[in-house]
């Protein structure tokens, strides 16, 4: 009885082991190996003014903090590396000259990781606070901004953290950011509902080489009167592709014409493949929604018939509950609009890459929560992503 007994213990322990010896290969294979820049390379101080520089729990940072500091820290977060993405690097923040000018130290991350990665971003920005005031001096206000996907980082970091930070501005910020990843699935699909090409009906996910296979030529070639100049000369499906596609980035605006060449004309494929290619870090199962969109061609809620043939054709997927959690920092953070600190916002109306929609759909948040007092938001005339002073 004992020898059966034993053997049974030792049969488990061997499937462990064989087991852990397996998942740590298929670690091994699929976590991604960063290579982090030398913060401080290249990284000099401005006039009256200290730096510091160097890695702290797997992320560089750099540090810069003027003679006259009034005691006030901005803490800046980069956006999402559209290149070289096995780098990680640190960016100094845009507005770093007025920042020292006028007396207010600042700090910023390269993170631990890339990707489409709020959470470690808030949570890398959060342990630099904590080393500032450890090494430098507490703060009287930490006041923290981001760009893009640093946006996204900012805003997060005050619902989450609202007594340690006084005050955020995300600038072209991803504010919701799954609503912004359902954008890049209404496009795809309504490419192929008005393309209608035969045999190739919309999938999810994505194709990977739905762009270089020559399928999305050969479905935009049909939105136009003439091969080739999609999207400068539009039939009258094609016009329906652009009016859809106005209504989900922010309804009628200003802006948004200049917006749609640059994004689907210029920038086509390379807007098309960034969506197919963008793998939000540890969102499990399908993360993209447009299971109860109602699709609309103009600023009027009563369908059309052409509203209603459109939505009859587009294929529609569901959310998976799992892959969206309403609170905390599991898989992308979901922002719920309780700010207890004020918010300042900034974005281009006619940007595509994060669309203007993501401050309207925020607003409704936080006027949900009751919350508005604390949320400013102002437009840029502007269609390029982030380019704005």
């Amino acid at each position: 009885m004992k020898s059966r007994k034993f053997r049974k213990i030792l049969i488990l322990i061997l499937i462990l082991f064989v087991f852990s010896i397996m998942t740590t290969n298929v670690w091994a294979k699929t976590a991604p190996e960063y290579i982090l820049i030398d913060p401080c390379e290249g990284f000099e101080a401005l006039p009256s003014a200290q730096i510091y520089c160097g890695e702290h729990k797997g992320a560089g940072y750099r540090i810069e903090v003027p003679d006259n500091w009034n005691g006030d820290l901005l803490m800046w977060a980069h956006g999402y590396r559209l290149f070289g993405p096995e780098y990680l690097g640190v960016d100094n923040p845009p507005f770093r000259d007025w920042l020292i000018e006028n007396g207010y130290a600042w700090a910023a991350s390269s993170f631990s990781a890339n990707q489409l990665n709020i959470t470690v971003g808030v949570k890398d920005t959060k342990e630099l606070v904590k080393l500032f005031s450890k090494e430098i001096g507490k703060p009287d206000h930490i006041y923290i901004s981001g760009e893009s996907m640093g946006g996204g980082v900012s805003l997060t970091s005050v619902e989450q953290w609202p007594h340690l930070y006084n005050g955020a501005m995300p600038t072209c910020g991803l504010l919701a950011p799954y609503e912004a990843l359902d954008v890049y699935w209404d496009y795809y699909v309504l490419v192929s509902a008005l393309s209608a090409i035969v045999d190739k009906d919309a999938t999810y996910p994505i194709p990977e080489d739905f762009v270089t296979s020559g399928d999305y030529a050969e479905a935009v070639n049909l939105l136009t009167d003439i091969p080739g100049p999609f999207p400068f000369l539009l039939n009258d499906q094609g016009l329906k592709l652009k009016d859809a596609m106005k209504m989900q980035t922010g309804g009628i605006r200003p802006v948004f014409d200049q917006g749609f060449l640059f994004w689907y004309g210029l920038n086509d494929a390379f807007l098309t493949q960034f969506a197919i290619d963008l793998d939000p870090t540890n969102v499990k199962g399908v993360y993209m929604d447009n299971w109860d969109t109602i699709y609309q061609l103009d600023g009027d809620p009563t369908l059309s018939l052409g509203e209603e043939d459109l939505n009859e054709k587009v294929f529609r997927i569901q959310r998976d509950p799992q892959a969206m959690h309403p609170n905390g920092l599991e898989n992308l953070p979901v922002n719920n609009g309780k700010l207890r600190v004020p918010v300042l916002t900034l974005h281009g109306i006619g940007d595509l890459l994060v669309p203007f929609s993501q401050e309207q759909i925020y607003a409704q948040k936080v006027a949900d929560q009751g919350a508005s007092d604390f949320l400013v938001q102002r437009v840029i005339r502007d269609f390029v992503h982030c380019e704005f002073t």
